[in-house]
C-alpha cells in the first residue's frame, strides 16, 4: 500500500468527529486503524472481554480485526471496515478519541520507532532511509513489509509491526523503502531495557561462605508462589500493585541469576489475567530493574 498524504475534505462527513474523519480516510486508504484514548492508549475491553474473560483470541492471532462489535483488544480492533467503525458500540468512543492509531503490520508496513534524538541519530547512521514522521520526542521511520513486532531493539527503538499499533501523526515525508534486513536482524537481538531477561550479575561471595539460597528450588519456587498470590489478590490500583511486587521479586532474587524467564513469565501472565497489559507489565519490569541499578 502507499503512505497516505493530503486528507480530503469530505462535506459529507464534516459532522462526524475529527477523529472519526480521519480514521475512515486511513482506511479507505488500506490502513486498518483504531481509537486512542488520552495517554496513547486504547480504549478498555467491554464487559465481556474485560480481564481476559473472552480468551483474548485477537492476541493470538497475527492480524486484526478483533470480533467483538467493541473497539477492544488494542491492535486487535484495527479495521479497515468504514461499517465497523461508524457501528453504535464505536460512536461514543470516536466523540472521546483523543487520537487515531493504526496496525503497522495489517497494512504491510513496518514503524521504526525512535523515542529521542539519539534514537534518531543512531538511525541515520545505520538504517535506509525511507519515509519519516515527526513525533512528540523523536521521529517514525515506515517502510514497506511486516515482520513481528519488538520493543526495545536498541535504547529507545522500538519495532511496530504485527501484533502492535502507531500513532497516526501525518503523512510524513520521503519515499517508503521496502524493509530493509538490517531492520528485520534488529528483531532478534537481545532487546535492551523494556523486555524482561534474566538479571545475570556477578554477586560478591555470602558471608561465612556457602551456596545462593535460591539454588534451592523450594526457596525460589516459594517466593514465586507468594508473588503471584499478591497479585491475584489484588483488589484495586493493579498498575503500582504489579510495580511494587515486581520490585520485591527483583530485590531479592534478581542479583544472582536465578531468576528464569519462566519465572518473569509467570508474574506476567498472574499480572494480566488481572487485567494488566503486556505493555504495562513490560513498563514496570523495566522500571523496576531501573531502580534497583540492574
Amino acid at each position: 500500500m502507499t503512505h497516505p498524504t493530503d486528507m480530503p475534505r469530505d462535506p459529507a462527513r464534516l459532522a462526524l468527529p475529527e477523529q472519526l474523519r480521519t480514521a475512515l480516510w486511513l482506511a479507505k486508504l488500506g490502513l486498518p486503524v483504531l481509537p486512542l484514548r488520552e495517554g496513547k492508549l486504547p480504549f478498555g475491553n467491554c464487559r465481556a472481554c474485560t480481564r481476559s474473560a473472552c480468551g483474548d483470541r485477537p492476541h493470538m492471532l497475527a492480524a486484526g480485526p478483533c470480533q467483538c462489535p467493541a473497539p477492544c483488544h488494542g491492535w486487535g480492533a484495527a479495521t479497515t471496515d468504514p461499517a465497523v467503525l461508524t457501528s453504535r458500540p464505536w460512536a461514543a468512543v470516536w466523540k472521546q478519541a483523543a487520537a487515531v492509531a493504526y496496525h503497522p503490520g495489517g497494512a504491510g508496513l513496518t514503524v521504526v520507532d525512535l523515542d529521542n534524538a539519539d534514537a534518531v541519530a543512531w538511525a541515520r547512521q545505520n538504517l535506509p532511509a525511507t519515509k519519516t514522521v515527526a513525533t512528540t520526542r523523536g521521529e517514525h521511520w515506515i517502510y514497506r513489509g511486516a515482520m513481528r513486532s519488538v520493543n526495545g531493539v536498541w535504547p529507545g527503538v522500538d519495532l511496530k509491526s504485527t501484533m502492535a499499533y502507531a500513532r497516526w501523526r501525518g503523512p510524513g515525508t520521503g519515499i517508503m523503502q521496502a524493509l530493509p534486513d538490517v531492520v528485520r536482524a534488529l528483531a532478534v537481538k537481545e532487546p535492551t531495557a523494556a523486555r524482561p531477561v534474566p538479571c545475570v550479575v556477578t554477586v560478591p561471595a555470602l558471608a561465612g561462605g556457602g551456596e545462593c539460597p535460591h539454588r534451592s528450588p523450594a526457596y525460589l519456587e516459594r517466593g514465586i508462589a507468594m508473588a503471584e498470590q499478591r497479585i491475584k489478590g489484588a483488589p484495586d490500583a493493579i498498575h503500582k500493585t504489579v510495580y511494587r511486587i515486581f520490585l520485591a521479586v527483583l530485590s531479592a532474587h534478581g542479583w544472582c541469576g536465578c531468576l528464569t524467564d519462566a519465572h518473569i513469565g509467570r508474574l506476567f501472565t498472574a499480572a494480566q489475567e488481572k487485567g494488566e497489559s503486556l505493555r504495562h507489565c513490560e513498563a514496570a519490569w523495566a522500571n523496576a530493574r531501573t531502580k534497583l541499578g540492574m
